[in-house]
């Protein structure tokens, strides 16, 4: 059996691993890349391998870095299945096609605006091509054992990072071998998901690195959030969190109206400004076994929201001039309608942008963060006024101590580990820790790399 690292090395995005023996091949993941020019433009050369030859794809979870690709795989000749959780399927039902619509509305507003370098922009694929690749998809439960192709056995395991995530665990019947991909870890005490499960057995572990050179921050998010919002409030400024639709807006949500009930915050309005994540939050709330919120908690975030749906209701939300809280996709600040809020907001000292994640090396998010003076958007530079806060804390990944210890509160006696989606510095301190920590075998591949399991 061989592992082919088609992507998620070397960056934090376009997680892709290739399982095959003599007969099959499985993907494991098959996400787009974000982020600086020089990565993207991989999404736009030809897939390493013919997808006519893949027989099947299993997914660890529904952010668009680990399952964008999939309409354009299926668009050049994927025929297989796509299994995944319950959850990561409804999840995916929302996100492939909003990417694809996305895509479609960026192609157009760049040959509107004449920014693009090219003199007709096309998107990779269209959300038509999502409602396609939707079709292939076949979901399961948690502990389910299933074969995607003969011989190949595969059991999901909760991940913790957002709804639906999993860890896969590939068990090779004819080599009696198991291969387990982390996914995203989530966090050991997240405020609305559940820890991620420890891992029993695993011949070989793919394991992620987002955070393997630092730790999180050790301040507690909700006094952090509540002195922001007070501030900004306190000069008349609107507070605004570019957030992942999936996961960390509905864990923002959660904050802001907790933070509220026990007045440590005014209370102000809340909007919601983001269609994906509008749905991505009803989702959450219809899955609410599978965290830590009840329905009358989901039906609270609900009901003290106010949901932003349509373009006219958007474009209305940026005349606003009284103090309020807008979350809005993405969490980047790559796309979405958060950036015309971006290009509102930014140059009035009396506002301020709040990022709750890993911000990606060329993201707008990494150079805000980062303390620029001005940043482009749609092709011109808008200057850089409100405050800027990155909060660490609101990660939804573990960092290097959480996934250690997430990995000693299992039984793994690996004889390989290796180490990806991390940028490459990041990568390599996990992989020193680990060594260190466990006497395990750890090493950082290479893109393109192939492996013998």
């Amino acid at each position: 059996m061989k592992l082919r690292f088609l992507g998620g090395t070397g960056t934090v995005t376009g997680s892709r691993y290739l399982l095959s023996d003599d007969n099959h091949r499985v993907l494991i993941d098959c996400g787009m890349y974000q982020g600086v020019k020089t990565l993207r433009r991989r999404n736009w050369a030809r897939f390493p391998v013919d997808p006519g030859t893949i027989d099947a794809v299993v997914l660890t979870h529904a952010h668009i870095d680990h399952t964008g690709y999939l309409p354009a795989l299926v668009k050049n000749g994927f025929k297989g299945k796509i299994y995944c959780t319950q959850g990561t399927h409804d999840l995916c039902k929302v996100l492939l096609p909003d990417a694809g619509y996305l895509q479609e509305e960026d192609a157009k507003y760049a040959f509107r605006k004449k920014f693009s370098r090219h003199e007709h922009p096309e998107p990779l694929f269209t959300e038509k091509d999502a409602w396609e690749a939707l079709k292939h998809f076949e979901s399961l439960h948690y502990h389910e054992t299933f074969e995607p192709v003969k011989g190949f056995e595969v059991t999901f395991t909760p991940a913790g990072h957002i709804l639906g995530s999993a860890c896969v665990h590939v068990h090779h019947k004819a080599h009696d071998r198991t291969v387990v991909f982390s996914g995203d870890v989530g966090r050991q005490n997240d405020p609305i998901m559940r820890p991620p499960e420890p891992i029993r057995k695993a011949n070989v572990l793919v394991c992620e690195s987002t955070y393997g050179d630092r730790l999180h921050e050790s301040t507690d998010p909700e006094i952090e959030l509540a002195e922001i919002i007070n501030r900004t409030a306190s000069r008349g400024g609107i507070v605004l969190i570019p957030a992942f639709a999936v996961g960390r807006a509905q864990m923002l949500l959660y904050v802001i109206h907790k933070i509220m009930k026990e007045k440590h915050i005014p209370r102000l309005p809340v909007f919601l400004n983001s269609p994906m994540a509008i749905k991505a939050t009803e989702i959450f709330c219809k899955h609410h076994k599978e965290h830590k919120l009840s329905a009358s908690q989901c039906e609270t975030i609900d009901s003290h929201t106010e949901f932003v749906r349509t373009v006219d209701d958007s474009i209305k939300l940026d005349s606003v001039r009284y103090p309020c809280i807008i979350v809005s996709a993405s969490g980047m600040a790559s796309g979405g309608r958060v950036l015309h809020h971006l290009k509102t907001l930014l140059p009035n000292h009396r506002n301020s942008v709040v990022f709750a994640g890993f911000q990606a090396p060329g993201t707008r998010g990494d150079r805000l963060v980062a303390g620029v003076e001005s940043v482009k958007i749609h092709g011109e530079y808008w200057p850089v006024k409100a405050d800027i806060h990155n909060m660490g804390s609101l990660s939804a990944h573990g960092d290097y101590n959480e996934i250690l210890q997430w990995l000693e509160q299992g039984t793994l006696e690996p004889e390989k580990v290796y180490v990806t989606h991390g940028e490459m510095l990041a990568s390599d301190i996990m992989r020193k820790r680990i060594s260190e920590k466990f006497g395990w075998d750890a090493e950082v591949p290479d893109l393109f790399e192939e492996v013998e399991i």
